[in-house]
């Protein structure tokens, strides 16, 4: 039985039992008050010889019927007043619900559920609402997500494709005997192994890519020495850049016993991200890259800036977002999977630091880290 049928049989129920039950008692009392009244009167008149007139009777017979219908009355608009007061407070929100749901169902989440009083059903309606909101923030997430994962399919797809082309071509030139000196089999095998080490990348980010979208980055945190350890990447970045035909400038300003915890893997990844992302927008004859490690107080901040092709200041607030393009056709001949440097942010803020960037067309670009320095706390003995 739906509500507005059960409704309506309580409301009759509550105009009509009451009615009933009044006029059951009125005509009990009616009938038996005659016959008593004579009775009374007979037995009163024998001793002191009064009589009832047949007039009251009557009297009371009439007004009997007029309280009846007199309460009738009251009884039947009170009644429906009261109903039709229940139903509205019940049916309005259920019927904006019900409507609620239609939508949902048909997948439309733009719509509003609008509820201004404080009842249980007000509250309902604006849960419900609340509950619209996020599912649409869901869908809409799920929308990003799926748009942004056929991008990193489609980028890969692409970074992949050109060095295993190369590769095949190479190895087809060995296997057809195009490298019959000594000098070109070395050439062609070095540029194999290149192209090999640039898929082994590829895949490793794609890999780390999946880990930072499932929160499951492997961190190990230890006291690193800020001089010996940004030292030791300056080595390793140098030996990379002078394949590229690009000179390095190292400087660090910090003491030699300053500490930052952090995880020397990942931190390495940073620095080697932002590297590898200036040497692909690199446009000079003779590129420079300068590495600068400062000390400002409760951290330490690196500094790395290119002379490279710079960035549009449009461009500049987006970049470490998740498979941002500055320029989607120079990125797809450069190569790159359009997540390293969204990677530079998400281990710079788990390790309680940030990153931002500077830029100007045309001149180059310099992108800022800072880490929190590790402070030893003092213990009290007293």
């Amino acid at each position: 039985m739906k509500l507005k049928t059960r409704m309506i049989t309580g409301f009759v129920l509550v105009i009509l039992v009451p009615q009933l039950l009044l006029a059951v008692a009125l005509f009990a009392y009616s009938r038996s008050q005659p016959a008593d009244s004579g009775k009374t009167g007979m037995h009163m008149a024998q001793e002191i010889s009064i009589s009832v007139p047949d007039s009251d009777y009557k009297t009371v017979s009439l007004r009997t019927r007029d309280m009846f219908f007199t309460l009738s009355v009251i009884l039947l608009f009170t009644s429906l007043a009261v109903g039709i007061w229940i139903y509205r407070s019940i049916s309005v929100p259920l019927i904006k619900l019900k409507k609620a749901t239609q939508n949902i169902k048909e997948g439309n989440l733009d719509f509003v559920i609008e509820s201004d009083g404080k009842d249980e059903f007000s509250e309902l309606c604006n849960d419900f609402d609340d509950m619209r909101v996020r599912l649409k923030e869901s869908a809409e997430e799920k929308l990003v997500m799926d748009k942004e994962n056929k991008e990193l399919i489609s980028n890969i797809s692409h970074d992949l494709k050109t060095p295993i082309t190369a590769v095949k071509g190479y190895v087809e030139g060995i296997m057809d005997g195009v490298a019959d000196t000594p000098e070109k089999m070395d050439r062609y095998i070095k540029t194999i192994y290149n192209k090999t080490i640039e898929m082994d990348h590829l895949i490793n980010e794609l890999t780390f890519y999946s880990k930072i979208d499932t929160n499951r980055i492997p961190y190990t945190f230890s006291k690193l020495n800020v001089y010996d350890y940004f030292s030791d990447c300056a080595d390793e970045v140098s030996l990379e850049l002078e394949t590229e035909g690009i000179k390095l400038l190292y400087s660090n300003d910090v003491d030699s016993n300053v500490l930052v915890i952090a995880d020397g893997e990942q931190i390495r990844r940073v620095i080697h991200n932002i590297i590898s992302n200036a040497i692909k927008y690199m446009d000079k004859l003779n590129g420079i890259i300068q590495i600068r490690v400062r000390d400002v107080g409760d951290f330490i901040q690196i500094e790395i800036e290119d002379n490279g092709k710079g960035i549009a200041s449009r461009d500049l607030p987006y970049i470490f977002d998740r498979f941002y393009r500055t320029d989607v056709s120079r990125n797809s001949s450069k190569g790159g999977s359009g997540i390293g440097l969204s990677i530079v942010r998400k281990i710079l803020e788990d390790h309680g630091g940030k990153v931002w960037a500077t830029s100007k067309v045309g001149v180059g670009t310099t992108v800022y880290f800072v880490l929190r320095k590790y402070q030893e706390v003092p213990v009290n003995n007293e």
